[in-house]
């Protein structure tokens, strides 16, 4: 498994970047942190490529470096990587060029083999994307953002499932509310329910949401399934069912004690256009961390 960790600085990352590798550490995942930084204006990609050298004589750093950095410093820290490389210091000079917008530094690492550092440049959505696209990442974690477009975006059109970290505290005592509803990818969401509760030691609240009584009663069957994956791994969970529009009603039962974890309706771009989609509605109001599984 691969999960990607985007970063944008120590101010807004810290909980990003500690969240990312503790669920890597518990899907025993390659985590890749990622930056990206302003857009090159100064020189062609061309130009940038032939003055590599030269930039480096000046000791200029390209937009984005110092964030990568400080995310060293706190694998560092926190001994995610192997002592040898942090003897070494943050090795800048050997950004390894993998595409005009992109370059990469590997690391060994003590959680796993590897964690890779990437810097890209330009326009942050775009950038998301296309390294997703490019490497196929399993999940993308990522801070919440202050613009419910840019969360929207990301999570709709990112080809991987999301976790988006929001104002995650690590003294609170959390609960997972594993939200099941109308989707294809319901076993999916619990067995990454487990992990995530692995992680962080914590329990699960199942809420299966049907929007009348007879879809609840098609739903009762993932709702048992559910509830016995998580005793078999030894889960802590309790399991409540609940009638009417799940916006809403998860709107009502997720607070900043949870995790929100659920599962994407569709993975068609145009018909969510079209018909909304729940997890991605409930974005724009949730106070939770919230894992959305594809």
């Amino acid at each position: 498994m691969k999960i990607l960790i985007a970063i944008s600085s120590k101010k807004y990352s810290s909980q990003t970047l500690e969240v990312g590798m503790r669920v890597a550490k518990a899907f025993n995942a390659k985590p890749t942190i990622v930056d990206v930084g302003d857009k090159i204006n100064q020189f062609s990609l061309k130009e940038v490529g032939v003055a590599q050298e030269r930039m480096e004589s000046w000791d200029l750093d390209r937009p984005g470096v110092e964030v990568l950095e400080w995310a060293f410093d706190f694998l560092s820290e926190n001994k995610f990587i192997e002592k040898k490389e942090i003897e070494s210091g943050f090795p800048k000079n050997t950004l390894i060029e993998t595409g005009g917008r992109r370059s990469e530094v590997y690391l060994k690492g003590t959680v796993c083999d590897d964690v890779s550092l990437i810097l890209r440049n330009g326009e942050i959505i775009e950038e998301l994307i296309s390294e997703v696209q490019k490497e196929h990442y399993d999940v993308t974690i990522i801070g919440k953002s202050q613009s419910s477009k840019k969360d929207y975006e990301l999570s709709q059109y990112i080809d991987s499932s999301i976790f988006i970290v929001n104002n995650y505290q690590f003294d609170r005592n959390y609960k997972i509310l594993l939200a099941i509803h109308e989707s294809h990818f319901t076993k999916k969401a619990v067995k990454y329910s487990v992990r995530i509760a692995q992680a962080f030691n914590i329990g699960v609240n199942i809420i299966v949401i049907g929007k009348n009584n007879e879809s609840i009663d098609g739903l009762k069957k993932a709702g048992k399934w559910s509830a016995k994956f998580l005793r078999r791994n030894k889960i802590s969970f309790s399991e409540s069912f609940e009638i009417g529009d799940p916006v809403e009603v998860i709107n009502k039962k997720a607070d900043k004690n949870h995790i929100l974890i659920m599962s994407l309706e569709s993975n068609n771009p145009l018909k969510t256009f079209f018909k909304g989609n729940t997890p991605l509605k409930i974005l724009k109001q949730t106070q939770s961390s919230v894992l959305i599984v594809k």
